[in-house]
């Protein structure tokens, strides 16, 4: 499971998410190219239940596009894996087709629980944590959010999917620019009714994974606690998302889903009770060790 700098031949993984589409290429552990493309196809799936034709024709134009960056960056393996929107689109099958084709590359739609262990594995490949302390990787994507629990000697023995995430809560419960404070006190009511089975393993260490949480790094650093998670929800509650743009040089997408994001980690951070620290490398990254480590052992 810990292959991730397996080889130095460079392998690509195109990552098809409610958010964004990202390409990663890697060799022996080092970025070679990194694109990312928003196209927001879990708004689509929140408004329609399904991925109409003229997105499911943006995506296969996107995903065609960055297979051809990546061989050309000298790519010898591709896997596209599409997460929540494959999993939450009526037409899910036909995403996978149509990505599939696009790429000419095998894709995969991942199971919540895929997703939660690719990010622990991800996460854990760039943290400096002893191989037995229990570890939370917390990832907050914009269909759904997962929470891994475990060691780097096990891997994860405990994970849990919660079918929200940054933009599915903003589409619902969010839909202000700014969103005021009294949305906000209802968004984290929502997000609260879905933790109510809740109880995870008591963790030492807790890491951040994802758009959110790199996003929110510029606004208070790698640390997120309660009280940090707390002053930027206040912040969201009142700044239009053009000043947030400009202020923090966010990207327009994230800007407009932050505050959503801030209240999943928020309510997930407390119940974990322990200060996540953002990591800088996540599912991709799980998922191109992975790789590499299956091409070295052919």
């Amino acid at each position: 499971m810990w292959g991730w700098q397996h080889g130095r031949v460079p392998v690509a993984v195109v990552d098809v998410g409610s958010n964004t589409v990202r390409l990663l290429v890697s060799s022996g552990g080092r970025t070679v190219l990194t694109v990312r493309e928003p196209l927001r196809l879990g708004a689509a799936v929140e408004q329609y239940r399904t991925i109409p034709p003229e997105k499911l024709s943006e995506v296969a134009h996107v995903v065609s596009s960055f297979a051809r960056l990546a061989r050309e960056a000298g790519a010898v393996d591709l896997e596209v894996l599409i997460t929540s929107p494959g999993r939450q689109a009526a037409n899910g099958d036909e995403l996978l087709e149509t990505t599939a084709i696009a790429a000419g590359a095998p894709a995969r739609i991942l199971s919540a629980q895929e997703e939660g262990r690719l990010a622990f594995v991800g996460a854990l490949s760039g943290a400096l944590v002893p191989a037995r302390r229990t570890v939370a990787v917390v990832d907050v994507g914009g269909g759904s959010a997962q929470v891994a629990i475990g060691t780097r000697a096990a891997g994860p023995v405990w994970l849990r999917s919660l079918d929200i995430g940054s933009l599915r809560l903003t589409s619902r419960a969010l839909p202000g620019d700014p969103p005021g404070a009294e949305r906000i006190a209802a968004a984290r009511a929502e997000v609260e009714g879905l933790l109510a089975d809740f109880e995870p393993l008591a963790p030492r260490t807790g890491l951040a994974v994802g758009g959110t949480a790199r996003a929110l790094r510029r606004l208070v650093g790698p640390r997120l606690d309660g009280d940090r998670l707390g002053d930027v929800l206040e912040l969201l509650a009142g700044t239009p998302c053009d000043e947030l743009i400009a202020r923090y040089e966010l990207p327009p997408h994230r800007a407009r889903t932050l505050a959503a994001g801030t209240v999943i980690f928020a309510a997930l951070q407390a119940r974990l009770d322990t200060p996540l620290k953002v990591s800088r490398t996540g599912l991709r990254e799980g998922a191109i060790g992975e790789l590499a480590a299956r091409r070295a052992a052919a």
